[in-house]
């Protein structure tokens, strides 16, 4: 996490966290805690205690945690062997560990 620092529109959402609400990052959200509701940003990183539910558009998204609901990611998502990602999925690329889990409906752009 060397390149996470607050001076390029980063977000950090520590483990024990919980926000709920509409939140956008122009940079990259590091999820180690709980997120619900509306999240925006260029590069979302899900950690394996991260757990992030509702509205998700992001450029790429790497999942080691989970993710639901509804989720838009415009070029590459990932998902971990410890990631979860259930709902309604729109696309570009996507790749799944072994172990990885998707439940839901995917489209790809």
């Amino acid at each position: 996490m060397a390149d996470i620092n607050p001076t390029n529109n980063n977000l950090v959402i520590g483990e024990g966290v919980t926000f709920k609400g509409s939140i956008a990052a122009p940079g990259k959200a590091v999820i180690n805690g709980n997120v619900t509701g509306e999240l925006t940003a260029d590069d979302l990183l899900i950690g394996t205690k991260g757990q992030v539910t509702g509205s998700v558009r992001a450029r790429e998204i790497d999942v080691h945690g989970e993710l639901n609901e509804d989720i838009v990611c415009k070029e590459h998502l990932l998902i971990h062997s410890t990631g979860k990602v259930s709902g309604t999925l729109e696309y570009h690329e996507l790749e799944i560990q072994r172990g990885g889990k998707f439940k839901g409906n995917m489209n790809q752009k």
